[in-house]
């Protein structure tokens, strides 16, 4: 059953990337950045030059027919090539989407952590004063954008104590402590709203699964509170959070971009913030779409882990 459900969503996923790479191909077709153009920058090209430019790209070719070449060059490997560096997209991608991915999963992990201690916490102490702190400090989190507090952080953290670096990368290879404390405020910057907003859903949860009655039969036959809630409360609570996890996922792939060109950190958002003001077409849809497909395929991890952890889905499947 559970085969035949996976079976299922990767069928899906197929229509569905597709979607996603014509929608970022045509919502590029109508930016301001023309690839003739960014060709010929700091020049003043003649028609002719542009014309022949567009003929021997391909850009005057009817939308759909440019649309399966493109999807045919994808199937090979080929993002395009930059008109600025010559260089082929997937190179700069290649090498910025390391950063990223490493960015994106310290703030997950953070914000995992981060959420499951304060939410399980303010559950098991409803109403008292750490649920009533607890409510009140996530609230704040929510209201937080992430590039503000990334801000207070540089200013107060950094500037302020020279506790970690103002920005900057360093490589886990040549110093994993040096990586750490360069990674460490751009990864709590792009968590912190996200884990405040999952404490407030963990809290949710738990609460409405230790009113059901098998947690005060399961108490008062003797098991101890601990064992009840770890075992039980907990698993069946973290189903719904773990649905909203997939949607943050995709919330701090776009956060990065933010992020990592505030700590200077030469990553996917970089990359791509300094392809548009460059001008480079080609390096800004290589980017969007990688994050773009990214975004579709966690959730579709997402959607599996899910599964997992909820007999009833695998029942119905």
């Amino acid at each position: 059953m559970v085969v035949r459900m996976l079976v299922r969503r990767l069928l899906i996923l197929v229509p569905l990337l597709l979607g996603v790479i014509a929608f970022v191909f045509i919502i590029m077709r109508f930016s301001d950045s023309k690839p003739e153009y960014a060709y010929f920058q700091g020049a003043n090209p003649t028609p002719e030059q542009i014309r022949q430019f567009q003929e021997e790209n391909g850009l005057l070719d009817p939308l759909p027919v440019r649309y399966v070449r493109f999807v045919g060059d994808l199937l090979h490997g080929d993002m395009g090539t930059s008109v600025l560096t010559k260089a082929p997209v997937l190179d700069s991608v290649s090498t910025a989407l390391p950063l990223t991915v490493q960015l994106t999963l310290l703030g997950l992990l953070v914000a995992v952590v981060l959420a499951m201690l304060f939410g399980v916490t303010a559950a098991i102490f409803r109403d008292r004063w750490p649920d009533q702190l607890i409510r009140l400090v996530s609230l704040i989190g929510v209201a937080a954008p992430a590039f503000w507090l990334a801000l207070l952080m540089i200013q107060y953290l950094a500037v302020g104590r020279g506790w970690f670096p103002t920005g900057g990368y360093i490589n886990p290879a040549d110093s994993f402590s040096g990586w750490l404390r360069s990674m460490t405020l751009p990864a709590l910057s792009l968590s912190l709203p996200v884990a405040a907003q999952l404490t407030r859903i963990i809290r949710t949860s738990m609460v409405e699964e230790l009113d059901k009655d098998y947690v005060r039969t399961a108490i008062g036959s003797g098991l101890p509170p601990v064992v009840v809630v770890g075992r039980n409360v907990l698993r069946n609570a973290l189903i719904t959070p773990l649905t909203v996890l997939g949607l943050r996922v995709g919330y701090l792939l776009g956060g990065a971009v933010v992020i990592e060109q505030i700590y200077s950190l030469p990553g996917m958002g970089q990359l791509m913030i300094n392809a548009v003001r460059d001008g480079d077409p080609a390096v800004v849809q290589g980017v969007v779409l990688t994050i773009a497909v990214g975004f579709v395929v966690v959730n579709l991890v997402v959607d599996v882990l899910y599964l997992i952890v909820n007999p009833r889905l695998r029942s119905a499947a």
